[in-house]
Formats: C-alpha cells, sequence, structure tokens
C-alpha cells in the first residue's frame, strides 16, 4: 500500500480491470484514499463506502432475482448475504490487486488479517460508488457481473453450512439459537450412527441421522432450512 498518487500507467492498468474509464477521475482517486492520509472527509473513500455498499446490494440482489426463479426469499437472503459480506468483496480486491492502488498513511500500511481485509472490502464498496457517479447504474451493473456473475451462480451458493445458516436465520426471524440434542446412538464403535433432533421455538423439529453427532445436526439443519423454504433441493435449485 502506498501514500502517492496514481502514475498514468497505474490508472491505465486499474481501468482496464475495472472495465471503465473514468471521465471524472477524482472519483477513481477518492476510491482509493484512506482517511489516514489525512485527507479531508470529501477527498476518502468513507462516504463512498456507504453508497458503494447500497448499490452492491441492489445489482446482487437483481442478479440473484433473475438467476434463481424459483428460489424462496430466505434462500435469496442468505445467498446475497454471503456475496455481498467483506470476505466476498476482499476476494474482488485480492483480484484486482488493488493492494498495489490504495492510498494510505504509515499507520495503516502494515494492518494485516481481518483489519487489513476490512480495508480491502470498503475500497471494492467505494470503487462501486465511484463508478456508479461517473458511468452511471449501468457501469456499475458492469463492473458488478464481471466480478460476482460467477459466484452468484455456483451451485453450491447458498450451502456454505447448514447450521450456521440455520442459527442466522433463526437469529433473524425468531431472536433464538437452535437447539440440538442427541436421541440415539446405535451400531458398533466402528460404525457408529448418530440421531439428532433440532429445535428452533415457533417451527417443527427436524430429525437428522449419520456416522458422527456433528454429521447429523448438518442433516438435521439441512431438511429444517428446505422445509422452511430458506434453501431448495439441489434439484430444484435453479
Amino acid at each position: 500500500m502506498k501514500s502517492k498518487t496514481l502514475s498514468a500507467e497505474e490508472r491505465g492498468q486499474l481501468e482496464k480491470a475495472i472495465g471503465h474509464e473514468f471521465a471524472d477521475k477524482q472519483w477513481l482517486d477518492r476510491a482509493l484514499t484512506h482517511a489516514s492520509t489525512g485527507s479531508a472527509k470529501s477527498a476518502n473513500y468513507e462516504r463512498l463506502e456507504f453508497l458503494g455498499d447500497r448499490v452492491l446490494g441492489l445489482c446482487v440482489a437483481e442478479l440473484l432475482f433473475k438467476t434463481f426463479r424459483t428460489a424462496a426469499e430466505g434462500e435469496l437472503s442468505v445467498r446475497l448475504n454471503q456475496l455481498v459480506s467483506a470476505d466476498s468483496c476482499a476476494i474482488v480486491a485480492d483480484e484486482l490487486e488493488l493492494h498495489r492502488f490504495i492510498r494510505t498513511g504509515a499507520d495503516v500500511k502494515k494492518l494485516t488479517g481481518k483489519r487489513m481485509m476490512n480495508v480491502r472490502a470498503d475500497v471494492v464498496e467505494s470503487l462501486i460508488a465511484a463508478l456508479y457517479l461517473d458511468g452511471g447504474l449501468e457501469a456499475a451493473r458492469g463492473f458488478i457481473i464481471r466480478y460476482w456473475e460467477g459466484r452468484a451462480t455456483r451451485a453450491d451458493g447458498a450451502r456454505r453450512d447448514a447450521k450456521t445458516e440455520l442459527q442466522e436465520w433463526a437469529h433473524a426471524k425468531f431472536g433464538l439459537t437452535p437447539a440440538y440434542r442427541v436421541d440415539e446412538r446405535s451400531g458398533p464403535d466402528h460404525d457408529p450412527r448418530f440421531t439428532v433432533t433440532v429445535e428452533v421455538t415457533g417451527v417443527a423439529p427436524e430429525t437428522g441421522e449419520d456416522r458422527s453427532k456433528r454429521a447429523a445436526e448438518q442433516v438435521a439443519a439441512t431438511k429444517m432450512l428446505e422445509r422452511e423454504g430458506v434453501w431448495q433441493k439441489p434439484s430444484a435449485e435453479q
């Protein structure tokens, strides 16, 4: 990361990767400027980040709505949350090699780990806002389609971890945490079978069976997500 301004060569490289040549170069400069440079608020990316987050959410929601025509609202929400997360935005930043272009002050030059990931994610959102302000919604949408469409259409896009997704859904809908209990352990030690029930107050419980407690919990969580319309069964996903 650096504090000097972009050279003409660097600007050209970045605009090529973005797929847009800026008419007003100040938007690109501002999108890449961290508050640690000491610049005025009107010259760093903080306000752009706010706008870019909303533009990204709109365009990804539209992409999902058109792609998964039979998906329920719950599944679309799970997919949306994953695609607009800091993790996803940071991955796009890495694909663009934005760390080569971000302008920062000395105090954040050595940021690593999650804090550094958040900076990269913030700059991607700011870049989207800059595209929107310079070229309109079509420019922003074109960039988002270019870098998010493949992620959005993955068959496993809503299937990272059933227990995690069920917990997020239960918290959002009921303000509750799912409860799991082992109903039965059967079979020999070398080939055990676990039967587990998951309960969320307000909906009917579900039961899963597998060779480990963890796997049985995942089966139960998956069945509840599918029954409640948060996930669709794979055979009917698209």
